[in-house]
């Protein structure tokens, strides 16, 4: 069954001058302010489309990974994932770097790194932004 999440924004002025904020629709946790110098300059206090793409990132591929690596017979103990998405201003978003550390037994390096990859490509996130650069850089704990 399908599944549709929703977020709501309302902003106010120019997308130099102007604010608003972004709420969470479906799971109504919280509504976070967002403004233009806080996409460009960076901020503690502000969220951004790209701080939450970044989220949607490292939570999808923390599922997938951990998806695929118990499909292998060795479920993690553990799946820390960081997702950066990189915005340039003119340009637009450029990239997500994905860093991962992961406690799982009984897993070589090897294939640690094949499932990785597998699951970098296979979440729905990633797939979601096919049209930027994701890379990935993994380690097992």
């Amino acid at each position: 069954m399908p599944v549709t999440s929703e977020a709501t924004t309302t902003w106010t002025g120019s997308l130099l001058e102007g604010s608003g904020t972004v709420a969470l629709s479906s799971s109504n946790l919280g509504t976070f302010p967002i403004d233009w110098k806080a996409r460009t300059e960076g901020s503690d206090t502000t969220t951004t489309p790209e701080e939450l793409i970044a989220a949607a990132h490292a939570s999808c591929f923390s599922m997938a990974f951990s998806h695929a690596l118990a499909e292998n017979g060795t479920p993690p103990e553990r799946v820390n994932t960081t997702a950066s998405v990189t915005f340039k201003p003119g340009t637009g978003i450029t990239g997500s770097h994905l860093n991962v550390n992961a406690s799982v037994p009984g897993l070589s390096p090897e294939k640690f790194q094949e499932i990785a990859q597998g699951a970098k490509i296979g979440c729905p996130v990633s797939q979601a932004l096919a049209g930027i650069e994701i890379t990935l850089e993994a380690t097992l704990a």
